[in-house]
């Protein structure tokens, strides 16, 4: 990781929600991204972060309708954010301080550019270990 900043190893496509849109919804908008986080916001504000495990565990977990609970219900509003030039070992060790497995990404003016994943580090750090580790968690067909 040495020598690379967060800017680049992110993930530049940031995908946003209203924090009115339906669970469902946001979980076929993740699937065709494929992605397991959504930005949301409450008009033009960010309101926090929707990851895939928010939704099983503050949602599905719950026997929550995903056709009428929004995702501002269940949103994680405490979002962790670093500048897009600091290292990768920074948001690393950042990730590791505040328990969490993605970090925004912002420019000096604290606009949203991106989203770091612990995944997005694992790749630069070493691409085949993390493939790896994928394949040997992915069921057999």
């Amino acid at each position: 990781m040495t020598g690379y900043r967060v800017s680049d190893v992110m993930t530049k496509q940031v995908i946003y929600l209203s924090a009115e849109t339906p669970l469902d919804e946001a979980a076929r908008v993740m699937k065709e991204a494929d992605i397991g986080d959504v930005v949301v916001t409450e008009g033009a504000t960010l309101a926090g972060m929707l990851t895939d495990r928010d939704i099983v565990v503050r949602a599905v977990a719950e026997r929550s309708d995903p056709g009428t609970t929004t995702i501002g219900s269940i949103v994680t509003r405490e979002v962790v954010m670093i500048e897009q030039h600091c290292t990768a070992q920074e948001a690393a060790s950042l990730m590791r301080e505040r328990g969490v497995r993605r970090v925004l990404v912002c420019d000096s003016d604290r606009k949203l550019v991106g989203i770091v994943s612990l995944g997005d580090l694992a790749m630069q750090l070493d691409p085949q270990s993390a493939l790896s580790e994928i394949s040997e968690q992915a069921p057999t067909v």
